[in-house]
């Protein structure tokens, strides 16, 4: 993995996304914490790229209208 090149490619919205296991619809994660590659169904680290990377449904969808804010903490505004 050392010494790997970092690769990008863009959504039909025109958002960058890093060509990696974080990124890919294969990704999963164990009861342990540790990141499965559902495709090759072996552990890897975030980091990691195979020929079978295919960006996620939600990385496809980054930047469409629409989009939900999901932490209550965020919609709060204080004025003082």
């Amino acid at each position: 993995m050392a010494g790997m090149r970092k690769i990008s490619v863009r959504n039909e919205q025109g958002i960058k996304v890093r060509k990696c296991c974080a990124s890919c619809q294969h990704k999963c994660i164990k009861t342990d914490g540790v990141r499965l590659c559902a495709a090759k169904m072996e552990d890897v680290e975030a980091n990691y790229r195979c020929k079978e990377w295919q960006m996620s449904e939600g990385l496809m969808n980054a930047g469409l209208s629409g989009g939900v804010v999901r932490k209550l903490e965020f919609t709060k505004v204080e004025l003082h």
